[in-house]
């Protein structure tokens, strides 16, 4: 048998210690037991989203991908299977006070065929009580957004940082979005979306960590994982309190067609 290639060993563990320095930056942990490290080649790489922060001279400029980290494993069946199972596992996920509370999750909709993937806060009423995420008036009016990108309704994947309702429609605390977000995390690697679109200030720290207002964050494109574009932009629900901020979210969305390399609907 022939020895191991040095320069492949040391790849493999250069890819592990930024899988376990991402899991601890996220969960705020310290230290390593082996026994828990589990090397999975999909999982995504910390270090361009570093990179990606320090780009924010070009708001405009199109994100520099870096190589595309390995696809999800399992046929687009087997992937949809999966993630029928994960709907019924948040279903009935007691891991964060917001469980108590709900009248039912809210885990997604759409199928994520036009590499298009909406995040959103988290559910309303009306999403609370019909099980699917923005079905209330903001999601019709992001229904017209999708519409006017040249998309079906059901041709992108939507869903919300966290899948139960806040009390209040409150923002949902940090760790009420950790406790969700091995949920969204799993959903995005089997989706495998071209580019995510953060509706929000509040996706936008869920996704990528980042907090601060909106206004700053939208327009400059970011990176998930390491390898997917990500567009900030406002929430259809302050489009509906501010009408006069759609042309900045169209001007966003488009940004994200000449990003898939489609045109512009007339």
């Amino acid at each position: 048998m022939s020895e191991p290639d040095p320069l492949e060993e040391l790849s493999a563990l250069t890819s592990a210690l930024r899988v376990h320095a991402e899991l601890c930056a996220l969960s705020g942990a310290v230290g390593l037991e082996p026994a828990q490290v589990n090397v999975r080649r999909s999982e995504p790489d910390p270090a361009p989203v570093a990179r990606a922060e320090q780009r924010d001279a070009s708001p405009k400029s199109a994100p520099v991908m870096p190589a595309a980290a390995p696809r999800a494993t399992g046929s687009a069946v087997e992937r949809a299977q999966r993630l029928t199972v994960l709907a019924q596992e948040v279903s009935g996920c007691t891991r964060c006070v917001l469980h108590q509370e709900r009248k039912q999750t809210v885990f997604a909709r759409g199928t994520g065929s036009s590499g298009v993937c909406f995040v959103g806060e988290g559910p309303g009423a009306d999403e609370d009580a019909q099980g699917f995420p923005f079905v209330g008036k903001a999601g019709q009016l992001l229904d017209r957004m999708i519409a006017a990108m040249g998309f079906g309704r059901d041709e992108v994947y939507v869903c919300n940082i966290v899948k139960c309702r806040p009390p209040k429609n409150r923002k949902p605390e940090p760790d009420e979005m950790a406790s969700c977000r091995p949920y969204l995390v799993e959903q995005l690697e089997l989706i495998e979306p071209k580019v995510i679109v953060a509706l929000g200030a509040t996706a936008v720290e869920g996704l990528l960590g980042i907090s601060g207002g909106i206004t700053r964050l939208r327009g400059n494109w970011r990176v998930y994982g390491g390898r997917i574009a990500v567009m900030p932009t406002f929430h259809p629900a302050y489009l509906l309190r501010t009408p006069e901020a759609k042309r900045d979210v169209w001007n966003d969305l488009k940004e994200v067609l000449k990003h898939l390399g489609r045109a512009v609907p007339g």
